[in-house]
C-alpha cells in the first residue's frame, strides 16, 4: 500500500488555490472603491455649488423686489432726487436690524452682495417715465462672479400709470 502526500493531489490543489483571495483581487477592489469615494465627493461639491447659487439667487431677487418696492412707493419728487444719489443700494436700508443676529446677518450680506440702482429717464417721455434698474453682484463659493438685475419703469403720473404713450408732433 503506497501513500501519497495530500497535498499532491490534483483535488487538493484547486481546492487550496480557491480558498484564499489573491493580491490582485484586492488591489481591484480597492481600485473600484477609490474611483467611487472620488466620484461620490466630486458629486456633493457641485451638488454644494448649485444649492449656494440656488440660495444667493434666492436673496438677490429678494433684494432687488424689496428695492423696486421701495422706490415705486415714493412719490415723484423722491424718485427725481433719488437719480441724483449714489448708485451704490446699501443693504441697511431693507434688512431690519433691530437685534444683534439680525446686525450679524446684516454684516454677513454687505460682505456678499453688491447692490446698484440705475435709472435713467426713457427716451422720448419728456422726462415724465424713469427706467430702474437693480443689479446685484456676488461671488459663489468656487470664486465665480454671478449677477442678476431686474428693471420696471416709473411714471410722474402715478403710481399704475405704466403704459406711456408718446403722440407724433
Amino acid at each position: 500500500m503506497s501513500f501519497t502526500p495530500p497535498s499532491t493531489t490534483p483535488k487538493r490543489r484547486s481546492l487550496r488555490s480557491r480558498a484564499g483571495v489573491t493580491i490582485v483581487e484586492v488591489a481591484v477592489a480597492a481600485a473600484v472603491m477609490a474611483l467611487v469615494i472620488a466620484s461620490s465627493i466630486l458629486v456633493l461639491q457641485s451638488g454644494f455649488k448649485a444649492l449656494d447659487t440656488a440660495r444667493k439667487t434666492t436673496l438677490a431677487a429678494q433684494i432687488m423686489q424689496s428695492e423696486m418696492e421701495h422706490i415705486r412707493m415714493l412719490s415723484w419728487s423722491r424718485v427725481q432726487t433719488l437719480m441724483a444719489e449714489p448708485p451704490k443700494i446699501e443693504l441697511s436700508t431693507i434688512f431690519p436690524q433691530n437685534t444683534a443676529l439680525e446686525s450679524k446677518i446684516l454684516l454677513q450680506m454687505e460682505n456678499v452682495f453688491y447692490a446698484t440702482r440705475t435709472m435713467t429717464y426713457l427716451a422720448g417721455s419728456d422726462d415724465e417715465v424713469v427706467e430702474i434698474t437693480i443689479a446685484i453682484t456676488w461671488k459663489g463659493l468656487d470664486g465665480t462672479t454671478h449677477n442678476r438685475s431686474s428693471s420696471t419703469r416709473y411714471c410722474k403720473n402715478g403710481l399704475y400709470a405704466y403704459y406711456y404713450t408718446v403722440v407724433p408732433s
